[in-house]
């Protein structure tokens, strides 16, 4: 039985890892959705940090609201681009590493 988890954890694991590498290395970034104009340069900025929005979103939901707008923000982030490539990777890894934690107890167990 110990054997099977083992295995099913391997398996696991490099799948886990070669879809993630494979996302990361073919995902591309999202693109800005606002500019900054500074002299003749334009710089990428997320509209949703200025200090004008977080104003805004304090004054009328409090900072529980900025708090988990930001949470919010955070984990969509998680799904999207390189990111998603980290995160399959990721979880992967704790998936493997749940099944080698479960051979380890069943194998401990009295039969």
């Amino acid at each position: 039985m110990k054997s099977r988890f083992v295995i099913a954890a391997l398996f696991i694991l490099v799948a886990g890892l070669a879809c993630g590498v494979t996302i990361y290395l073919l995902a591309d970034e999202p693109e800005a959705t606002a500019y900054v104009i500074v002299g003749d340069t334009a710089y990428p900025v997320d509209a949703t940090t200025s200090k004008t929005y977080v104003r805004q979103l304090e004054r009328f939901g409090g900072k529980a609201a900025v708090l988990f707008d930001d949470f919010s923000r955070w984990f969509t982030a998680l799904w999207h681009g390189k990111r998603l490539g980290i995160t399959i990777a990721l979880l992967s890894l704790l998936a493997a590493l749940a099944l080698l934690g479960i051979a380890r107890i069943s194998d401990r167990s009295p039969r």
